[in-house]
C-alpha cells in the first residue's frame, strides 16, 4: 500500500461520515454565525502490534481549565490558516510535534457549537499514512501523549459513561491509564458507531466525575474564556442506542 492508498476500513467510514449532520454529534444546534472557529484533529493510525489507533493528549495538572483531561490535538483557528484542515494539523503540530505531511486528510465533520465557551469546532478526520514518533512540546500545556487502540475503546469492559457534578451523563472510555470523556469521547462514540465497530456494551456502568471537572460541554484541547465554569448551557453528545 502507497502513502496515497486508503486502508480497506476508510471507506466505510468515509460514506458513512459524508452524510453526517450535526444531530449525529450534539443536540446543540450550531448557529449560522457568530462563535470563535476551532479545529481538532481525530487521527488515525495503524500499529503492528495493536492495529488502528487513535492519537489523544492529556493536558497538564497544572493548567487552569482541563487539568489533566484528554483530547484530541486542536485549537483556534488563526488568520492565516486556509481551513479547519490547516488549524487542526497546524495545532498538533505545535502540541505534539506532528508532521502535517505524514497526514492524509479524509473529512470535515460537522461544526459543533460548544456553548460554554462561544467555539464552533469542527473535527478533522485524518489518517496517519505515514506515523512517526509525536510527543508533547509544551509539558506545561500537554503532559502525555498516547496512541490509543481502537479495539480497546471498543471493548465493553473499558466504556462507561460519566456522571458530570452539573447532572450531566455521557460516554466515556478507559484505556491506557485514560479516562476520556466530554467532548472527546462524544464524538469517538459517534465515530465508533458510524464505522461498524462499536460493540454493546453495559450502559449501567456510572462513574461520578469529581466536582474540580471542567464542564462536560467545553471542548478540551481548545483554550477556554475565563467565564467558561460559569456557563449553564452545555454541548451533550450523543450516543446511538
Amino acid at each position: 500500500m502507497t502513502e496515497h492508498e486508503l486502508p480497506a476500513w476508510c471507506e466505510p467510514l468515509l460514506t458513512r461520515v459524508r452524510s453526517a449532520r450535526t444531530e449525529d454529534f450534539t443536540r446543540v444546534r450550531t448557529p449560522a454565525n457568530g462563535g470563535r472557529d476551532s479545529a481538532v484533529l481525530v487521527l488515525l493510525g495503524e500499529q503492528p502490534e495493536h492495529g488502528l489507533d487513535v492519537l489523544i493528549l492529556q493536558r497538564a495538572a497544572t493548567l487552569r481549565t482541563h487539568a489533566g483531561q484528554p483530547a484530541f490535538p486542536g485549537g483556534a483557528r488563526d488568520p492565516e490558516d486556509e481551513d479547519a484542515a490547516a488549524t487542526a494539523l497546524r495545532e498538533a503540530h505545535e502540541e505534539v510535534g506532528l508532521d502535517p505531511t505524514s497526514v492524509t486528510v479524509l473529512a470535515q465533520l460537522p461544526r459543533l457549537w460548544i456553548p460554554v465557551s462561544d467555539f464552533v469546532v469542527t473535527p478533522v478526520l485524518a489518517w496517519w499514512h505515514r506515523p512517526h514518533p509525536v510527543h508533547s512540546r509544551e509539558p506545561a500545556e500537554v503532559a502525555h501523549v498516547a496512541r490509543l487502540p481502537i479495539a480497546e475503546l471498543v471493548d465493553p469492559a473499558n466504556r462507561v459513561r460519566v456522571r458530570h457534578p452539573s447532572g450531566w451523563i455521557g460516554p466515556a472510555f478507559q484505556s491506557r491509564g485514560m479516562l476520556v470523556w466530554g467532548f472527546t469521547a462524544g464524538v469517538l462514540a459517534t465515530l465508533l458507531e458510524m464505522a461498524g465497530w462499536a460493540r454493546p456494551w453495559p450502559q449501567d456502568r456510572i462513574l461520578d466525575l469529581p466536582p474540580t471537572s471542567p464542564p462536560p460541554g467545553s471542548a478540551p484541547g481548545i483554550e477556554e474564556a475565563d467565564e467558561a465554569d460559569e456557563a449553564d448551557e452545555l454541548t451533550r453528545p450523543t450516543t446511538p442506542s
